[in-house]
């Protein structure tokens, strides 16, 4: 049985008081949500903040990204050791906005997936198709491919600490969304992926949604079978409504 997964990515929002306010509501409120994990990823400069501010709660922290150095002359990077250092569990590498603005690359990607796992960090793995691709009738290719590239590099064995996440990116800060049998078409075909190669893997790698998950949507996409839980956007600046989501997972919620 997979325990869903709400991981909330800030991106480049929020001020310490903001940080604190927020995290206090949201884990007065999850303390009660026992079927869900709850992940909360500030930018680098509040995760202390952060971790202070969960500290004896249920929810988990995570960075949005990490450098492929161990150390050195890397001036305005932070390594897995820095953010293991800072309390995190979780790191996002992939994202689409780091893959299409930064112009990170399916093995750059990959070899950060190496690093953060030899490093003792889950790594939440962004894959997903721009609007073009899926338009071309090849977003599976393109997911597969995106994957592959990390299977080649860390081994299907590492996917056991690893998460999945599938964003489609043109459904990101868009307004629009995958329907949840469009999401779910999406993360089966991920689940075979790893299912062609191990089966045990497959079953209990958790895959997430990250297209635009929110309060009025999230209950139809997390009832599907492969759909794990999500990478939430913008709402998960807002307290209510990330929690919302959270208490989505749980059917009698």
């Amino acid at each position: 049985m997979r325990t869903p997964l709400i991981a909330g990515n800030w991106k480049m929002n929020g001020d310490q008081d903001m940080a604190t306010a927020l995290c206090h509501e949201i884990t007065a409120d999850a303390q009660t949500l026992s079927n869900v994990e709850v992940l909360l990823c500030p930018p680098f400069t509040l995760l202390l903040v952060v971790e202070s501010a969960l500290e004896g709660s249920r929810c988990q922290l995570g960075a949005q990204d990490m450098d492929i150095n161990a150390n050195g002359a890397f001036t305005g990077q932070i390594s897995a050791a820095m953010l293991k250092d800072c309390g995190c569990k979780y790191v996002i590498l992939g994202h689409s906005e780091r893959r299409a603005i930064y112009g990170e690359s399916d093995l750059l990607v990959a070899e950060k997936i190496k690093i953060a796992v030899a490093g003792g960090l889950t790594a939440i793995l962004c894959v997903g198709e721009s609007r073009e691709e899926r338009e071309s009738g090849i977003t599976e290719q393109v997911i597969e491919r995106q994957i592959q590239v990390v299977i080649d590099i860390v081994g299907i064995q590492s996917f056991n600490n690893l998460v999945i996440a599938y964003e489609p990116v043109w459904a990101i800060g868009t307004g629009l969304t995958a329907t949840p049998d469009q999401a779910q078409q999406v993360h089966n075909s991920i689940r075979q992926q790893l299912a062609s190669l191990d089966a045990s893997i497959a079953d209990t790698c958790r895959i997430l949604y990250g297209g635009s998950m929110k309060p009025d949507n999230a209950r139809e996409l997390l009832e599907k079978p492969d759909i794990d839980g999500g990478l939430i956007g913008g709402a998960a600046l807002n307290a209510q409504d990330f929690l919302k989501i959270c208490q989505a997972t749980c059917p009698t919620a």
